[in-house]
């Protein structure tokens, strides 16, 4: 299976869209609010009446305003797309197919946000407990990521007949997972500032060129 399969092309439902819209506009209601008064200033109250939602709205998404502050994982992964990594053959490359995925989900949820960016670095700045709530979400990607590349190598092993080493399997995983976050930050940054290189995706897939470059690894090698 091709790293292209594990993705998709279906358009968001109309009630997908909603959920992500009401999602963000949370997020930047309570950003835009913390920016102005401070944290301690802003109730879920104030939140709820900037982004136009009921409070009981707010707690369907977020548990806490911290929780609303740090916002989303970098990278989630559905049980459908990680079935299908997890069984997409021996023969892949487990580090493009994970870059791939993201590529899709980030032009699904349209992962390059500047202003959503922009507030979060100032408050996170000013509150170390909220970049601290950041990076709980970055370590849980890594390892979401992590699991589902450990998962993918025992397949591959049980698929060829050959033995599998739990503990290399959890190095090359590990390192597959924090590879791939590092190349989808390079990824966003690059899109970020300079918008005319093209799609998030098509900037990720250079990225991943680019590593290979630096590493002399032809796509035969990988």
């Amino acid at each position: 299976m091709t790293a292209a399969a594990l993705t998709h092309d279906d358009s968001l439902g109309l009630r997908e869209r909603k959920r992500r819209a009401t999602r963000r506009r949370i997020q930047l209601a309570v950003l835009h609010l913390v920016d102005r008064r401070g944290l301690d200033q802003v109730t879920i109250d104030d939140i709820s009446r900037e982004a136009d939602v009921s409070p009981r709205t707010f707690f369907n998404y977020f548990p806490t305003k911290e929780d609303s502050l740090a916002g989303d994982p970098p990278f989630v992964l559905t049980d459908e797309v990680a079935a299908a990594f997890e069984h997409a053959g021996p023969h892949g490359d487990p580090l493009e197919d994970v870059l791939a995925i993201m590529g899709d989900q980030a032009s699904e949820e349209g992962a390059v946000d500047p202003e959503l960016h922009q507030l979060r670095r100032r408050v996170m700045v000013a509150y170390p407990q909220i970049f601290a709530l950041r990076m709980d979400r970055l370590r849980e990607s890594e390892a979401v990521i992590a699991a589902a590349v450990e998962r993918r190598l025992a397949a591959d092993a049980r698929d060829t007949g050959e033995e599998y080493d739990p503990v290399e399997g959890a190095e090359r995983a590990r390192l597959t997972s924090l590879l791939a976050l590092t190349l989808a930050r390079s990824a966003w940054l690059s899109s970020t500032e300079h918008p005319e290189l093209g799609s998030l995706p098509e900037v990720l897939a250079r990225s991943y060129g680019r590593l290979r470059e630096l590493l002399g690894v032809t796509r035969s090698e990988v």
